[in-house]
């Protein structure tokens, strides 16, 4: 049996709630939802900018993807929480541009948007991902 491993860096976030930054087990890496929080402060970044607040979330979730021992290459899915449709277009712009920037491969991960409430009025998006790697 693999045991199952907290994943935990202070180059993201610290959970605000009952939960871990990510978890890890075996190859499989699994990435709590992320958003745009500064990790040195825990402030919430860039209201109202949802490609800003976009790329920051991405970089939390790879700082966590990254003390797990994978890197951005190993992530095979993020999925991407959106307040409002309207922000699809900035959101992806600035996703597709985070993602083929640190995807050295050139095989960027799948994905599922979902346009629903999130926790925090400041927030526009947020974004969880899962990583295998490689042993």
């Amino acid at each position: 049996m693999t045991a199952k491993i907290r994943v935990s860096t202070d180059a993201a976030p610290a959970p605000a709630h009952t939960f871990s930054q990510g978890i890890r087990k075996g190859p499989i890496v699994q990435v709590s939802g992320q958003g745009p929080v500064d990790p040195q402060t825990n402030e919430y970044l860039f209201p109202g900018d949802v490609a800003a607040q976009t790329t920051r979330t991405l970089e939390n979730v790879k700082a966590i993807v990254e003390a797990s021992g994978a890197t951005f290459d190993d992530v095979v899915m993020l999925r991407v929480y959106l307040t409002k449709r309207e922000d699809f277009a900035i959101m992806n712009d600035a996703y597709g541009a985070f993602v083929t920037a640190h995807t050295t491969s050139g095989i960027l991960p799948s994905r599922t948007t979902v346009f629903t409430g999130l926790p925090r009025e400041e927030m526009l998006v947020e974004i969880d991902g899962l990583a295998v790697v490689a042993d």
